[in-house]
């Protein structure tokens, strides 16, 4: 069978490649006192909070489960209209939310409207692998840009503007970030869309963490910078409704058509249970609930960070938001005889029996000395794997 260049073109997710060995492991030790502790995959363990969960139920119980528009329900899209002013002070008209099937449809339609063959799209490396693989499959070329622990792992202004090339057709940018929990500082982030617009190219932001945001300097949607900003965003996250596959987009007005037209043809419309529940997502009683869940993985970071720091595990840029910590590795590599943060990430594994994340999936330019740890687990849990790895790197 002959498989397309397009499919060829997009790498293994290598994430998903330690997650199938921790699961292996994790059986071989189900019945010790030392079962693997999961810290390698970003999903919070808080499932979605009452109200969303009685909704779902509702909607199927009274038979709204039937296609919804293209764009989503009306009343869902303007309640995360509503959010966009209560929460960050943005007039975001319904008119420009486009309702996904998850984050990854959000990006794959974006893509698909902006994108053609040969067009390139500047990144940061690190950055989320996923993706720089929607560019590619929508015959695009992903243009991974080194950035340092100065920049916050993230990319600037002058980066972008000595990068841009004839066929640069625009960025893809997220704040905060996965691997790295990093924010673009906002006066950077307006600069980087200047030079953007000066060269008639567009931005993309990434903001799915953006509710999980633990500094207000940062917590800022991209989205007040002008109508021309395309962001992103999830009901994963910070909604804690990842299972459910549920998304946004924010676009220009014109854009708006396309979107739907591409929308009608490849998906239909997203979950209209998930849509439903999701309504309850913007009661007061949910979003005092989300409010409190997001203090407790504040306060897991500010535990995690500088127990990590303490282990040799060094953390450069602390994380201001999202639920990860992007930690240099090499030291311990090199005292253990590992060559690098890969065969680090199996070690641990078999050694601690924690489950981390090595830096292969997010880049090229240094991330073989990184690994990425997860946070969004239970305290009790992550002090069990700092004691854990203290005993074995720390004998």
């Amino acid at each position: 069978m002959r498989i397309s260049q397009r499919a060829e073109r997009i790498e293994p997710f290598y994430v998903m490649e330690v997650a199938k060995a921790a699961s292996r492991k994790a059986r071989e030790v189900a019945h010790t006192d030392r079962p693997v502790v999961f810290l390698n995959i970003g999903e919070p363990d808080f499932t979605a909070p009452p109200r969303v969960q009685q909704a779902a139920q509702a909607a199927i119980q009274s038979g709204q489960t039937q296609y919804t528009p293209a764009l989503g329900l009306d009343t869902l899209r303007q309640a995360i209209s509503d959010w966009y002013g209560t929460r960050f002070g943005v007039s975001v008209p319904a008119s420009r939310i486009v309702v996904t099937a998850g984050a990854s449809a959000a990006l794959q339609l974006a893509c698909l409207a902006l994108i053609d063959r040969g067009d390139e799209i500047l990144m940061p490396d690190p950055s989320y692998p996923c993706n720089r693989h929607f560019v590619s499959a929508a015959e695009g070329t992903a243009v991974l840009v080194p950035t340092t622990a100065e920049e916050r792992y993230q990319l600037s202004a002058d980066k972008v503007a000595a990068a841009w090339g004839a066929k640069t057709r625009g960025v893809l940018l997220a704040s905060p970030s996965n691997p790295t929990g990093t924010s673009i500082d906002p006066s950077e982030l307006a600069r980087i869309v200047d030079v953007v617009r000066a060269h008639g190219g567009i931005t993309l932001i990434d903001e799915i963490y953006l509710g999980l945001s633990h500094d207000a300097q940062f917590g800022q949607s991209a989205l007040a910078l002008g109508d021309d900003i395309i962001s992103i965003n999830s009901f994963s996250k910070y909604f804690n409704m990842t299972g459910w596959r549920l998304g946004w987009l924010v676009v220009p007005e014109q854009l708006v058509p396309v979107l739907e037209r591409l929308a009608q043809n490849l998906f239909i419309c997203a979950s209209t249970v998930a849509q439903q529940a999701a309504l309850a997502c913007f009661e007061p009683e949910s979003l005092a609930e989300y409010e409190r869940r997001r203090a407790e993985f504040k306060a897991r970071r500010d535990y995690f960070i500088p127990a990590l720091n303490e282990l040799g595990l060094t953390v450069p840029v602390p994380p201001d938001g999202a639920f990860y910590a992007w930690a240099d590795c090499s030291a311990a590599c090199q005292k253990l005889g590992l060559k690098d943060s890969w065969e680090f990430a199996f070690a641990a594994l078999e050694h601690a029996h924690v489950a981390i994340t090595p830096g292969r999936d997010f880049g090229t330019d240094q991330t073989a000395h990184f690994v990425r740890f997860s946070t969004a687990n239970s305290m009790a849990e992550l002090h069990t794997a700092i004691d854990r790895l203290k005993a074995w790197l720390q004998p």
